[in-house]
């Protein structure tokens, strides 16, 4: 556990509490030596009491002592808290953002900063489960790259990638996957229970049922679609569910989901409006 080590976290939302939680947990860092700024005091108060970290309203000076620099911003605010920021995070000090969208190059423009890490963690972060994709420039020391490394790692697994380009990747496919997974899940129990089984009953059995095909797969290591052969018979009902699926482009429209999810990742670094995805 690091007893020295200064940790301003900007951002006290979910996954701002997920990351402290994390670095508690894995004890990354005392609680003492972590800094909490956001505008909502009652939040604050909230955290500071859960996790007894300190806090402030002011994102200026959460980061005059930091050592490292996490942003858990909403991208909406992007412009407002690097306008704070500016030539003020102190240089030798990493910075890790999770603001979707957000390049390295307008994040470096903006603070003045290169030490710069660029990640894109998921909701499971929130226990532990999360997959975070992350990168940065050669300006980022071996010992600050070992650093995020050890600090994502509280978060769940990590993969560091070469090309930022990956980053707007991984929003689409892991950052925003959660969503289509309880989308999923969602489909599945409101199914069952259309059919007549008690919602209790129906969860139980979506939710085993996903959790113990996906530990299936990945003991097995085999394709996908090997996996799906083998439980689809000719003539059998997942051959007929299956069929249904295909008729309805079920793949199409996962495939576009990700594609639009992409294409807004990148809207959102070039600070663009929202585009219509029937358009892209």
């Amino acid at each position: 556990m690091n007893n020295k080590c200064q940790f301003s976290i900007i951002g006290p939302g979910v996954m701002g509490e997920a990351i402290i939680k994390g670095l508690l947990k894995n004890k990354v860092v005392v609680a003492s030596c972590i800094i909490t700024a956001g505008p909502r005091q009652e939040r604050l108060d909230e955290l500071q009491q859960r996790y007894q970290i300190q806090t402030t309203l002011e994102n200026k000076s959460s980061v005059d002592q930091a050592d490292v620099v996490i942003l858990c911003i909403k991208p909406q605010k992007f412009t407002l808290v690097m306008n704070e920021l500016n030539n003020h995070i102190p240089p030798d000090a990493l910075v890790i953002s999770i603001i979707a969208g957000a390049t390295l190059d307008s994040l470096i423009t903006g603070l003045k900063h290169t030490a710069v890490v660029r990640s894109m963690p998921n909701t499971p972060a929130q226990i532990g489960e999360g997959m975070t994709v992350w990168t940065h420039r050669p300006d980022v020391t071996e010992q600050q790259h070992n650093l995020a490394r050890q600090i994502l790692a509280a978060l769940g697994e990590e993969i560091f990638v070469d090309d930022e380009s990956y980053i707007d990747m991984a929003t689409a496919v892991s950052g925003t996957g959660p969503a289509y997974v309880f989308l999923f899940l969602e489909s599945m129990i409101d199914a069952g229970v259309h059919l007549g089984l008690p919602r209790r009953i129906a969860e139980e059995m979506v939710v085993q049922t996903i959790q113990g095909s996906v530990d299936y797969y990945v003991q097995n290591e085999s394709h996908p679609a090997r996996l799906r052969n083998q439980v689809t018979s000719p003539g059998g009902t997942s051959a007929t569910a299956l069929y249904y699926l295909e008729k309805m482009g079920f793949r199409t429209a996962i495939s576009r989901a990700i594609w639009a999810a992409f294409t807004r990742s990148q809207e959102l670094g070039k600070g663009q409006a929202h585009q219509d995805p029937e358009k892209i």
